[in-house]
């Protein structure tokens, strides 16, 4: 069975109607999502009723999904504090997403276990301990021990980070953070994701990169009008390696 995994849609449609595309293309039979479906991207709205009308879809919560869901002017500050384009993000992000929207993305499951031909997989967003924890190419295969602590399944998909990565651990599991599909942080602005081939216990996993209208994902984005929404739009065309 041939399986697309997506992460970190951040709102740009122009990115995911692209990836969807290749998806199509190589005759993916099914989708898992891995969340950050909306904030701080161009068209907020319009992602999250596209994601929400894929009923075959696998679909799990992000952290920045979840601060939407449960926002409070006092998060969105606490945000800041951090990354101030974010929490600026955050305040705009909530005014224009439905109270329906919002439940939607408030009932996502945090994670899921699920087999795919004989493999045992985990979804999460950021790391099975957090939706917010960090996997990235650094990271030693004793911290992902760790991590994994108590994970059962063979095969665990991550994003979060939107950088794109694959360990083989010492405990015989492998970990596959899939990047990101709307907001890449790597020197390359292509979307990421994987495909995945699963036959009789046996996968194959394939990074792929899709390039799409950035010009146009950048200039709506820069018409959201926020403070900091024409640096999201600079990091669209060139990305930087984490948040602002």
């Amino acid at each position: 069975m041939r399986v697309a995994i997506i992460s970190d849609i951040h709102a740009n449609f122009q990115a995911l109607e692209a990836v969807m595309n290749d998806i199509k293309e190589q005759k993916c039979e099914k989708v898992l999502c891995l969340g950050d479906l909306a904030m701080a991207g161009p068209e907020p709205v319009k992602v999250i009723d596209f994601v929400k009308a894929q009923k075959d879809w696998e679909i799990i919560q992000g952290n920045t999904d979840k601060m939407i869901a449960e926002y409070t002017p006092e998060l969105a500050e606490s945000v800041k504090l951090i990354f101030p384009v974010m929490g600026n993000a955050l305040d705009d992000d909530v005014l224009i997403i439905s109270k329906e929207q919002k439940e939607y993305l408030n009932k996502l499951p945090a994670q899921k276990e699920l087999e795919i031909g004989g493999t045992k997989i985990l979804m999460v967003h950021g790391s099975p301990r957090r939706n917010n924890e960090d996997i990235l190419p650094e990271t030693t295969l004793e911290e992902l021990d760790e991590i994994l602590e108590g994970v059962e399944a063979d095969l665990i998909f991550c994003g979060h980070t939107h950088v794109p990565c694959g360990f083989q651990t010492n405990s015989r599991k492998t970990v596959v953070n899939v990047g990101s599909v709307g907001r890449p942080m790597t020197k390359n602005p292509q979307s990421c994701y994987v495909v995945a081939d699963f036959n009789n216990g046996e996968f194959t996993i394939e990074h792929r990169l899709i390039d799409y209208d950035r010009e146009t994902a950048s200039k709506i984005m820069s018409k959201r009008g926020f403070d900091g929404a024409e640096k999201l739009a600079e990091m669209i065309l060139h990305p930087i390696e984490r948040h602002v």
